[in-house]
């Protein structure tokens, strides 16, 4: 059923949505949507970092004793 819709379809959706919810809703609903995205990806590169840092931390310096002495 939904497989058919195509692009009248779509325009009809779009034109019943907007009428329903108006320009005002429609437009602060797609800037909460923005902001959620975002807040998504930051969280996410945070979480990349926090892992990257705890990686770092865990890192066993595998110089032999000979050389350490050394320096």
């Amino acid at each position: 059923m939904l497989n058919n819709i195509g692009l009248p379809g779509l325009l009809l959706i779009a034109v019943v949505v907007l009428v329903l919810f108006g320009r005002g809703k429609i437009s602060s609903l797609m800037g909460e949507v923005g902001k959620g995205i975002t807040a998504f990806k930051k969280g996410v590169d945070d979480g990349k970092q926090e892992i990257e840092d705890q990686a770092a931390d865990e890192a066993v310096d595998v110089t032999p004793a000979e050389e350490k002495d050394k320096v």
